[in-house]
């Protein structure tokens, strides 16, 4: 979980890196509104226990850093939205997200968070795809943010698989795994498609 948590670390450093460079913001605001919302009820309403509780610290001051990329180019991305409307789009997102994750993980009795979790994985894999596809460039993305997400996830989805009796009493989790893993593939793909079509090398940091 540990080598999991340094490797999603990387992929936001990566997603901030690639965002100031090209003016943008690196993941799909759905996406980033559920992911700060779980961080922040794994971190301040119902903490994990270290050390998991400090990679959810250390992803929730990254994602910060993504929000504040979402607020100050959203308006290039959504050119037919005012600035302060897509803001609260995000914040509407946020919250919405927030009482969902945190009513699922109620119902369930999943105070892990593991449902709430690859579950927005998978539809942050399926928006990346989507994202790429609508932009139709490698603005905000690289092949180190896809290779980074996929080898984070997937050696979470394996530690689950092997250690977590949630996981081995489940039928959804691992297909979640399965699906997150085939989602981030295509996405490597089509990055990688991408970044032949722009004759730029995949290993270089752009």
């Amino acid at each position: 979980m540990i080598v999991g948590g340094i490797f999603w670390s990387l992929t936001y450093i990566f997603i901030i890196r690639q965002g100031f460079k090209d003016k943008t913001f690196g993941m799909p605001f759905v996406a980033l509104s559920a992911n700060i919302s779980w961080e922040a009820i794994f971190s301040f309403v119902q903490p994990h226990l270290p050390p998991q509780l400090y990679i959810n610290y250390a992803w929730f001051s990254l994602d910060l850093v993504i929000v504040f990329q979402f607020f100050r180019y959203c308006k290039s991305e959504f050119p037919k939205f005012s600035a302060i409307k897509s803001r609260l789009m995000f914040l509407a997102s946020a919250l919405a997200s927030s009482f969902v994750i945190y009513f699922t993980c109620y119902k369930l009795g999943d105070w892990q968070g593991a449902y709430a979790a690859f579950g927005q994985n998978l539809v942050m894999s399926i928006l990346f795809v989507a994202m790429l596809r609508r932009r139709n460039s490698l603005r905000g993305q690289s092949f180190f943010i896809g290779l980074f997400k996929m080898l984070g996830t997937a050696i979470s989805s394996i530690a689950f698989y092997l250690y977590q009796p949630i996981s081995q009493q489940s039928i959804i989790l691992p297909m979640f795994y399965v699906a997150i893993f085939v989602c981030d593939i295509i996405y490597l793909v089509l990055v990688y498609q991408k970044s032949r079509d722009a004759n730029i090398s995949i290993l270089k940091i752009r």
